[in-house]
C-alpha cells in the first residue's frame, strides 16, 4: 500500500504536466446573416442600446461560436474543452501535445496556440515541474474607522458627485473575481439586495450559480463600490447595479482562468454591462512554462488582454488593478492591465504617495502604465461577516475608480467609453507629466464633471488649442480680460518640448519644430491654468 501511494505521488506531477493548455481557433462561423438580421439572438436590447449610443456596429466577433465545431472536438478522446470564446472564435482545450496537435486535421481549425510558447515553435515537450502552492497575503485590522472610509472617496473628490445625486444609478458594473462570501447575507449589501441591484450571478469555474462561497476577495472588492452602512461605509457607486461573476479558481493558477475571464466579459457585453471591474492579474502560473514574460506584456499577446481590448471595443469600460508586485524582481503590471484600452489602477496611501508594492509600467512596448491611482493602502472594505476592515492592494484602488466612473457616466450618459476615459485622465493630478509609477495620477471627479459641463457654455470655449489634429500651426482663443501668459507643450514622457508667450487674444503657435505624435499642452497666466492634448499630423 505504501509503495503504491508513493508511486502515485511521484507520477502525479508528470500526469498534470503531460496535459497541455491550448487555444484552438476556428476559421468560420455559421449563420452570420441570420444573426446580423436578428441581433437579439446574441445581444440584449440594453447591449444594443449601448452600442447605438456609441455608434458601434455589429461585427464578426459578435456572432456566436459554431456549436457543431465544438461538438466534433468534444468527441475526440483525450481532449477536454475548458472554455470558449465567440470574440476569438476559439476554444480552450486541455490534452496531450500530440492529441491537441492532431486537431489540425479538421478543416475548420485555423490554428492552435499552446499556452507554453515553446510548443508553438518546436515539437519538444515541456519541462516537468511540481506545482507550487499559491499564497495570498492579506493584512487585516478589524474595526476600520469612518474617517478613512470617507477619505477614499474624498481623495477622488467623489463626494461632490454623490451630493449631486450621481451615485451610478442606471449604470451596470460586472465584477469579475474569486468569490463573494457573505454578499447574500451581510448588512453592508442589504441595500443592494433590497433594491434588487444584484442583477445576476454566475461561477464560470464550477459552471454554476455558486458565487457566495469559498472566497471573500470579491466581497471586499464589491464593498468599495456597492456597500452601504450608514455612518460607517459608503461605496463609490451605491446606485449602480451589479453582475457578480467568478472567474478565478482559488485552488490553482492556470491559463484557463484567462479564458474564463474572457467568457465572463462576453457575457457582460451581451447583458448590456457598462463597466467591467476586475481585481485580477496574471503573470505567473503553477506551471512556469505558462508564465507571461515581460516581453509578452505588450497588451496584445496574453489571451486575457486581447479579450479586454475587445471588451472596450464593444463600448464598455474595463478597470483593472495594476498589481502588487512593485517590490519584487518583476515589478511590472500583468495581464490584462497591460492592454492599451484598459484603465489600470495603482495604489497610493492616505498622503497620496505611491505605495511601494504597486506594480509599475511601462508595458514592454513602451506605453505608460498604470493609468491612474487611488487609495490602496489601508483601504476600508467589508469582510464576509459585515465588519469594516483595512486591506492593502491595488485590488481595492481599482473598484474605487470603477464606481466613480459609473457616477461620472451617469452624469454624461451620451458620452462614449473613450470620452469617459479621457475625462478621467484629463482630471488627474499628473496628467501633464505622466510617468510609469504614478501614471496620470489621482483623478479629481469634481474637475472631470465641471470641465465637461463648462464645454456646454460657448463663452467657456476659450483656452482650447485648435484645429486638433493639427499640422504646423495651432490657434488658441483667449477671453477679452486675458492679459498675458504662456503655452507649454510636453511630449508623452512629460518632457517640455516647446514654450511660447501669449501675444494676442487669438494667437497662433507654430508646431513646426515638433515631430508627429501626441502632445499635452498647458496654458498659464496669473489667474488660470488649463490643460489639454493635441495630435500633430
Amino acid at each position: 500500500m505504501r509503495k503504491s501511494r508513493l508511486l502515485f505521488f511521484l507520477l502525479f506531477p508528470l500526469f498534470v504536466f503531460s496535459q497541455e493548455e491550448a487555444w484552438v481557433y476556428f476559421n468560420a462561423k455559421a449563420n452570420e446573416h441570420y444573426f446580423y438580421n436578428n441581433p437579439l439572438k446574441m445581444l440584449s436590447q440594453r447591449a444594443l442600446d449601448r452600442r447605438n449610443i456609441q455608434n458601434i456596429a455589429l461585427d464578426f466577433k459578435d456572432i456566436p461560436i459554431d456549436q457543431n465545431f465544438i461538438s466534433i472536438i468534444k468527441k475526440v478522446s483525450g481532449i477536454q474543452i475548458m472554455a470558449k470564446s465567440k470574440w476569438m472564435n476559439a476554444i480552450h482545450v486541455r490534452g496531450s501535445q500530440n492529441v491537441v496537435n492532431a486537431l489540425k486535421k479538421y478543416g475548420f481549425v485555423s490554428k492552435i496556440d499552446f499556452a507554453n510558447p515553446v510548443l508553438n515553435q518546436t515539437n519538444k515537450g515541456s519541462k516537468i515541474v511540481v506545482r507550487k502552492n499559491k499564497h495570498l497575503k492579506k493584512e487585516k485590522y478589524i474595526s476600520a474607522d469612518n474617517e478613512t472610509a470617507d477619505l477614499q472617496i474624498k481623495m477622488l473628490n467623489g463626494q461632490v458627485l454623490h451630493q449631486q445625486k450621481y451615485t451610478g444609478s442606471g449604470k451596470i458594473i460586472a465584477v469579475l473575481d474569486a468569490g463573494f462570501l457573505g454578499v447574500d447575507k451581510i448588512v453592508p449589501f442589504k441595500r443592494l439586495r433590497d433594491n434588487k441591484q444584484i442583477l445576476g450571478v454566475y461561477n464560470f469555474v464550477t459552471r454554476s450559480d455558486a458565487v457566495y462561497t469559498k472566497d471573500s476577495h470579491g466581497t471586499n472588492v464589491l464593498s468599495t463600490m456597492g456597500a452601504y452602512t450608514e455612518n460607517s461605509l459608503t461605496g463609490t457607486a451605491i446606485g449602480a447595479s451589479y453582475y457578480l461573476f467568478v472567474t478565478e479558481d482559488i485552488s490553482a493558477e492556470n491559463p484557463v482562468e484567462e479564458s474564463l475571464w474572457v467568457e465572463a466579459a462576453e457575457k457582460a457585453d451581451s447583458l448590456g454591462v457598462d463597466i467591467i471591474n476586475s481585481s485580477l492579474g496574471y503573470t505567473e502560473f503553477d506551471n512556469p512554462a505558462y508564465n507571461h514574460t515581460y516581453e509578452q506584456r505588450n497588451g496584445s499577446t496574453a489571451f486575457i488582454s486581447q479579450g479586454a481590448e475587445i471588451a472596450f471595443s464593444r463600448g464598455m469600460l474595463v478597470v483593472v488593478s495594476a498589481g502588487n508586485e512593485g517590490t519584487t524582481k518583476d515589478p511590472y503590471i500583468g495581464a490584462p492591465a497591460d492592454a492599451a484600452s484598459v484603465i489600470g489602477v495603482g495604489a497610493v496611501n492616505e498622503n497620496k504617495n505611491r505605495v511601494s508594492f504597486s506594480s509599475a509600467g511601462p508595458t514592454s512596448d513602451g506605453r505608460i502604465k498604470p493609468e491612474v491611482m487611488a487609495l490602496g493602502q489601508n483601504t476600508v472594505v467589508s469582510d464576509e461577516n459585515g465588519n469594516n476592515i483595512y486591506l492593502n492592494g491595488s485590488s481595492f484602488s481599482a473598484p474605487l475608480i470603477a464606481g466613480m466612473l459609473a457616477c461620472l457616466w451617469q452624469a454624461y450618459p451620451e458620452k462614449t467609453n473613450q470620452e469617459i476615459k479621457e475625462m478621467l485622465l484629463e482630471s488627474s493630478d499628473n496628467y501633464n507629466t505622466p510617468d510609469n509609477l504614478y501614471g496620470y495620477g489621482i483623478p479629481d471627479f469634481n474637475l472631470a464633471l465641471a470641465n465637461k459641463a463648462n464645454l456646454k457654455n460657448e463663452n467657456l470655449q476659450y483656452f482650447v488649442a485648435y484645429p486638433n489634429p493639427a499640422s504646423d500651426v495651432v490657434s488658441v482663443r483667449f477671453p477679452t480680460d486675458f492679459n498675458k501668459g504662456k503655452i507649454l507643450f510636453y511630449n508623452v514622457l512629460g518632457q517640455k518640448v516647446l514654450e511660447s508667450k501669449v501675444l494676442d487674444l487669438e494667437t497662433n503657435f507654430s508646431l513646426e519644430p515638433l515631430s508627429k505624435g501626441l502632445y499635452f499642452y498647458q496654458i498659464e497666466s496669473d489667474f488660470i491654468s488649463r490643460y489639454g492634448k493635441i495630435i500633430k499630423n
